[in-house]
């Protein structure tokens, strides 16, 4: 069979949102400028069976008594603030890149073209105001936060501009922008989104910004860094894993974290409306997937799924909504390899 002339079977986009880890400190909301490190803590505790029996067991009060009646030994990391600090300072930089029309690695020529087109037809009508708007926001709110954030009494970010020569500062209220939809319309939101927006339509722009979050959840509460994935567990191995660095175990969230919360600004999605399916705003994914809900609400079989938009748009074809360009180019900030068999 021969080749089809317009696909590229190698097809490559680096990541422009580029986070570092979050690193975790304890501090007191009234005097900030004295924060230590928070450390993990290893505990032993002794649980309670909890988990669904066999019908046998359920049924015989005997057999229970001897099942609960049995040790549930665990060993966990915790991580909590220490007996006079109230508020937990996360602390990274994230850095922000141009050069989205150029893929990092693509071996059709005419497909390079014809994206390049769209790509630049993109950025000189939308100029990225929608989507820097969105990533903004998500740095105001604080959702980067993750489980730090409910039940937080005040949230305060600060995020600094660290290019040489183009310094700028923007202090937000983290409560006051909402994590449910992207409608706040803020002066120093948009200033903000402007820096972004520039510089992701820009050939070989950067933005470099320094990103403090003081999040008051109380005296000596616990936590909560990024758990360890560990794909073989021995016996004698924690149930519990945190994520640390250095010899001192000094707790700290997985920059891939921080990437997913920043790109939480799908509501271009399906079921977004629907209140029964809507998981709210979800990270932008080419399927829609959301893992703990184990569903993918961008399916191919709907075609609102990334590659049946992108196959088009990419090809010099129009799409029917402006936010599924939206979508598009969300994706392709995410970045990640998105090559098309040639057989």
């Amino acid at each position: 069979m021969a080749k089809q002339n317009n696909i590229a079977s190698v097809l490559a986009f680096e990541k422009k949102l580029v986070p570092s880890d979050g690193y975790m400190y304890g501090t007191t909301w009234d005097n900030r400028s004295e924060c230590s490190p928070l450390c993990l803590q290893e505990k032993s505790v002794r649980g309670t069976i909890s988990n669904r029996l066999k019908a046998a067991i359920k049924s015989d009060p005997a057999k229970l008594n001897a099942e609960v009646e049995k040790a549930n030994l665990q060993t966990v990391d915790t991580c909590s603030l220490g007996p006079n600090q109230d508020t937990l300072k996360l602390h990274f930089t994230l850095k922000v890149l141009g050069g989205i029309h150029q893929p990092s690695a693509c071996n059709n020529a005419a497909f390079k073209q014809s994206y390049a087109k769209a790509a630049k037809s993109y950025a000189e009508t939308q100029g990225f105001k929608e989507l820097a708007r969105r990533y903004a926001m998500n740095i105001a709110n604080g959702r980067f936060l993750w489980r730090n954030r409910v039940g937080a009494e005040a949230i305060e970010v600060a995020v600094n501009v660290l290019n040489k020569g183009a310094e700028q500062e923007w202090v937000f209220d983290g409560t006051q922008f909402t994590t449910r939809n992207f409608d706040a319309d803020n002066s120093q939101l948009n200033s903000l989104a402007d820096r972004i927006a520039n510089v992701l339509a820009s050939d070989e722009d950067f933005l470099l910004l320094d990103i403090a979050c003081y999040t008051k959840v109380g005296r000596a509460q616990e936590v909560y860094p990024s758990e360890e994935l560990v794909l073989d567990k021995g016996k004698g191995e924690k149930s519990k894993i945190l994520y640390s660095y250095d010899s001192d175990h000094k707790a700290a969230m997985h920059s891939q974290k921080l990437g997913n919360a920043l790109r939480t600004i799908d509501t271009w999605y399906p079921d977004f409306d629907n209140i029964e399916e809507s998981a709210g705003p979800i990270a932008i994914e080419p399927y829609g997937a959301v893992t703990n809900l184990g569903k993918a609400y961008r399916t191919p079989k709907d075609k609102q799924d990334f590659y049946t938009f992108f196959d088009t748009w990419a090809r010099g074809e129009t799409l029917s909504r402006e936010e599924d360009e939206h979508y598009v180019m969300a994706v392709l900030v995410r970045g990640g390899v998105f090559g098309q068999s040639d057989k």
